[in-house]
C-alpha cells in the first residue's frame, strides 16, 4: 500500500473548498507508486486524482506541475493540474504540498503489442516537440551527476565482477556526455521515465487508443534520444533477457521519426544512449534495493533486470535509427 498520508473524507472536502470542483462524492486510495500518496477523487463536477507529495518540496514542484499544465494546454493527453481559487496549481494538505489533476481513462498494458508501441511513440514525439518552448529549466535529476555521486554508496554491495562492469559503463558515459557531440544533441523537458506503467490505454488489446501519459515526477531537461532510449529499453524487450523485440522497436523508432526526425548526430550516439538509459535504471534500482527509504512500503524492483538490459546493450542487437 502506497498511501503514506491518510486523510478523511472531511479533510478532503475541506481541501476541495480551495477549488471550484464541486462537492466530494468519493475518495479512494491508490496503491500504486512509491513516491507520493494518491487518491481517486470523485466530485460532483468530475473525476480527478489528488496527490500529496511525500518527497518533492514546494520549491521543486512547479517544474513538474507546470510542465503537465503546459502539455495539457497544447492538447496532449496528460493530467491537467487544476487551478485553485487563489490562482495557484499547488496547495497544502496535511502540511505537505498537494495538487489535484484530471483523471485519465484507461489502464496500463503489461505486455504491449506493436500497436501499443506505435501509440506511445507518437505521444512521446509530440511531448518532445511541445516542450521546446517550456520556459522552466531543470536538469534530469537522475542523470550522470546522480550516478556518479551514488555509485560509491552501492559499490560495497556489488561483486568485483559487477563493480568492474559498472565502472566500464559509467566511464563510457562520463566520456560521452562530456563531449561536444552529446552536448549538441537536441533536447528539452522530457518525461525521463516513460515506462509501460506510465502510459494508459483505452479500447481493446487488439485496437488500443491512447488514454494518456502520467507520472511526470522524474521529468527533467535531457536529450530526446536519451528519453527514447529509456522508453524502448522497457517497452520493446523480452523481459527475461533484455533483448529487443525487433518488430516492436522498429515500429517505435519509425513512428517517432515520422513526427520528430532523428539527426545524424543522434544516430551516431544511439548505442551509447541505450546504454545510458539502462545504466540510469540499474543505478536507481540498486540504490532502492540496498538503501531503501525507511518509509517505503513497496518491495523494490529487482536490480538484476537492468543489469541484464545493460549487458545486452553492450553485446546484443542494437536497432538502427531510421
Amino acid at each position: 500500500m502506497a498511501v503514506f498520508t491518510s486523510i478523511t473524507n472531511e479533510q478532503a472536502q475541506a481541501y476541495l473548498q480551495e477549488y471550484n470542483l464541486g462537492e466530494l462524492v468519493s475518495l479512494q486510495g491508490i496503491t500504486a507508486g512509491i513516491e507520493n500518496t494518491n487518491f481517486f477523487l470523485n466530485t460532483t463536477k468530475g473525476e480527478y486524482v489528488l496527490t500529496i507529495f511525500e518527497v518533492l518540496t514546494f520549491e521543486q514542484l512547479p517544474f513538474y506541475i507546470q510542465l503537465m499544465h503546459h502539455l495539457a494546454s497544447k492538447g496532449i493527453k496528460v493530467p491537467m493540474p487544476q487551478v485553485r481559487k487563489d490562482g495557484q496549481l499547488i496547495g497544502k494538505l496535511m502540511g505537505k504540498p498537494a495538487s489535484i489533476v484530471t483523471r485519465l481513462m484507461g489502464g496500463y498494458e503489461a505486455t504491449p503489442s506493436k500497436a501499443h508501441c506505435i501509440l506511445a511513440a507518437e505521444i512521446q514525439a509530440h511531448i518532445h516537440l511541445a516542450t521546446q518552448d517550456y520556459p522552466i529549466h531543470q536538469p534530469n535529476l537522475r542523470g550522470l551527476t546522480w550516478w556518479q555521486s551514488n555509485y560509491p554508496k552501492i559499490e560495497p554491495f556489488l561483486s568485483p565482477e559487477l563493480n568492474s562492469f559498472y565502472q566500464q559503463a559509467l566511464n563510457e558515459q562520463i566520456e560521452v556526455q562530456h563531449s561536444s557531440a552529446w552536448e549538441n544533441l537536441p533536447g528539452s523537458a522530457c518525461h525521463c521515465d516513460l515506462f509501460r506503467d506510465n502510459v494508459l490505454f483505452a479500447g481493446t488489446y487488439q485496437n488500443p487508443t491512447m488514454g494518456g501519459v502520467i507520472d511526470f515526477y522524474f521529468a527533467g531537461v535531457d536529450k530526446w534520444i536519451f528519453d527514447v532510449a529509456v522508453a524502448v529499453n522497457d517497452w520493446c524487450i523480452q523481459r527475461d533477457t533484455g533483448e529487443f523485440i525487433r518488430p516492436n522497436v522498429k515500429a517505435w523508432l519509425q513512428t517517432y521519426h515520422k513526427i520528430r526526425p532523428f539527426t545524424d548526430d543522434e544516430r551516431a550516439l544511439w548505442p551509447q544512449a541505450l546504454r545510458a538509459a539502462a545504466l540510469r535504471f540499474w543505478t536507481s534500482r540498486l540504490y532502492d534495493f540496498y538503501l531503501p527509504r525507511a518509509a517505503e512500503t513497496l518491495k523494490p524492483h529487482d536490480p538484476t533486470h537492468f543489469e541484464r538490459v545493460l549487458k545486452q546493450r553492450f553485446k546484443g542487437y542494437i536497432p538502427e535509427l531510421p
